[in-house]
């Protein structure tokens, strides 16, 4: 196609003869490029009615689209889409609002009771009209007589079984399977001061045996007076909170079973001793229960560390070999606390297991020191061989008494030693001959199954922190 071309539609016309130097007809023109004419004449050039294709511009219809200058028309699509978008959105709040205002079931008095969720206590009691139906306590004066009736709780209300005061209603809320109980409100007093007086436990000591422990802590009570502010009328209200005495409780171990087991322990040392009474315990297989001295761990270290080594268990003897009874609370602490720091030090071992020198440990004892001591250990035979009268009357006072469950008392010192050398290995033929077994002193409190679920631990104590020390208990025989 060239640029001259030029197709008419619409009614048919003869086309015209067009001389080769561009004249038209019989009249001369200049000759001119037809694609260099102004738009001006182009225009004139051009037929109404007919349709031009311009070379410049192509056939794509991206030209197409480029010349018409008419609006796209919009998808017909579009309205349908909007309308389910809304429907969707409109499901979609519904679900929500229903979610929010969906409801649960919650137990009242036992019945189930339907309520919104988030519902409150303050929501279900006026929905169910409780109020009325039960009655509000009464108004007290401080001794007890009624000031104003039904001016007291309004109701009294539980959830769960924990009781919910009046002001918390309207800000507890139920989720749903709550057990809701609601009964007539209780009694509540007038406003008044109270005058509150300290009530210190007692310390009481049951039972008897060679261990000794705390069973029950003490924990102070409280008696009160009440000042009315309405009434004005004051009244002793008592002993309101009662104190707990502290007990400690004494008993000898008793196997299941009646088994036969026994310890065997060594008071005083470490000695010059010690590492052969060591040496025949392995020799015996069998292993023992030492209680330390302080100060002699403090001169021998390292044969108290051997003790330890041996698989043998360890207590405190304190600090030296003083008697404790009738000390005063300072000393009593400082020779109990310096005695196991000692073994602490030597031996790695933390211990507040105690035999006290002598077994003199009276109630003073106990309540100037119950938070350093596990259990105080004494013994059910002592084998006398502090008496110095031979190895073989130690050996017999030993075998003739013992029974199952038994504690027996041997020194570890240097005085004792050629005896105990000597007694020692016959005890253990002769009780392993007879059945028994030999076993540490927290081993054969194990064998104790009652003895065992009190005693939970016979080398360590903590003391509650809202016990105290008690106090001696009063004499009933004394006078003013």
């Amino acid at each position: 196609c060239c640029s001259g071309l030029r197709v008419v539609m619409g009614r048919a016309h003869a086309p015209k003869r067009i001389n080769l130097n561009g004249r038209s007809g019989a009249r001369p023109t200049a000759r001119r490029d037809l694609g260099q004419l102004p738009s001006g004449q182009r225009k004139r050039h051009r037929k109404p009615g007919a349709m031009y294709l311009n070379h410049s511009r192509g056939f794509s219809d991206r030209s197409a689209r480029i010349g018409n200058s008419r609006t796209p028309r919009r998808s017909s699509r579009l309205p349908y889409a909007l309308i389910a978008v809304g429907c969707a959105l409109v499901l979609f709040i519904a679900a929500v609002v229903g979610y929010v205002n969906r409801s649960v079931d919650v137990e009242l008095n036992g019945q189930k009771t339907a309520v919104r969720v988030g519902s409150t206590l303050q929501n279900l009691i006026d929905e169910q009209d409780l109020t009325d139906t039960y009655d509000a306590g009464d108004l007290l004066a401080v001794d007890d007589s009624v000031l104003k009736r039904h001016g007291g709780e309004k109701l009294s209300v539980k959830v769960d079984g924990k009781r919910v005061k009046q002001g918390k209603w309207d800000s507890r809320e139920l989720e749903g399977g709550e057990k809701v109980t609601v009964k007539d409100g209780r009694n509540t007093y007038e406003k008044h001061e109270v005058q509150a007086t300290v009530i210190e436990p007692k310390l009481k000591v049951e039972g008897t045996g060679a261990i000794e422990y705390v069973q029950t802590w003490g924990v102070q009570g409280r008696s009160e007076v009440w000042v009315g502010e309405q009434s004005g009328k004051t009244q002793d209200r008592g002993e309101v909170v009662p104190a707990t005495d502290c007990v400690v409780a004494c008993a000898s171990v008793a196997p299941k079973g009646n088994k036969k087991y026994v310890a065997l322990t060594f008071d005083e040392g470490p000695s010059g001793a010690t590492k052969q009474i060591l040496q025949v315990l392995k020799e015996k297989g069998v292993t023992a229960t030492f209680f330390l001295s302080g100060d002699a761990v403090e001169a021998s270290p390292a044969t108290a560390k051997a003790i330890v080594d041996a698989g043998c268990e360890i207590g405190s003897n304190s600090y030296s070999d003083d008697s404790l009874k009738g000390e005063d609370r300072e000393t009593v602490r400082k020779q109990i606390t310096k005695g196991t720091e000692a073994i602490k030090s030597a031996t790695g071992v933390e211990t507040m297991l105690l035999r006290a020198p002598y077994a003199a440990f009276d109630e003073q004892n106990w309540i100037d020191s119950m938070d350093l001591v596990s259990a105080v250990v004494s013994w059910n035979i002592d084998s006398g061989d502090w008496l110095l009268n031979g190895a073989d009357e130690q050996v017999s006072t030993v075998l003739d008494s013992m029974t199952p469950g038994n504690i027996v008392l041997l020194t570890d010192s240097d005085e004792c030693a050629e005896q105990t050398l000597e007694a020692l290995p016959q005890i253990i033929d002769g009780l392993v001959a007879d059945g028994y077994k030999i076993v540490t002193l927290s081993e054969l409190v194990k064998t104790d199954t009652a003895l065992s679920k009190k005693l939970t631990s016979l080398t360590r104590v903590s003391m509650p922190k809202n016990a105290v020390f008690p106090q001696l208990p009063e004499d009933d025989d004394a006078t003013e």
